[in-house]
């Protein structure tokens, strides 16, 4: 927090009043989680190309990068598992299939395949 406030001090001096008072009125949009109850995923199961390592992938999500990190920095600490986020999509190291047709839900995300 205390970075934001040295941030908006730095850009006060560049700035005028006006737009010092329009970036302090600003508010911070994050996606709700009712838009993502709503968003079914899918999930795909890959060998190729990946040197005969597993890869479970999560394809689907209709989210901004940052929000797709976090959702997949949740996946692989309950997993326990490797992987990463971009492009709309996480990849989760091995075969996670069983085990993320059960959490997703858990989290608010409806799964087909």
């Amino acid at each position: 927090m205390a970075k934001t406030l040295n941030s908006l001090s730095a850009l006060s001096a560049l700035l005028s009043d006006d737009d010092v008072k329009n970036l302090n009125e600003t508010e911070v949009v994050k996606t709700s989680d009712d838009t993502k109850k709503h968003q079914p995923v899918t999930l795909f199961y890959e060998r190729k190309g990946r040197g005969g390592k597993e890869a479970t992938i999560i394809a689907g999500f209709d989210v901004d990068d940052i929000e797709l990190a976090e959702i997949a920095s949740t996946i692989k600490k309950r997993l326990g598992a490797g992987g990463s986020a971009r492009d709309g999509e996480i990849l989760v190291q091995g075969d996670r299939r069983e085990a993320l047709r059960q959490l997703l839900p858990k989290l608010g995300f409806k799964v087909k395949g």
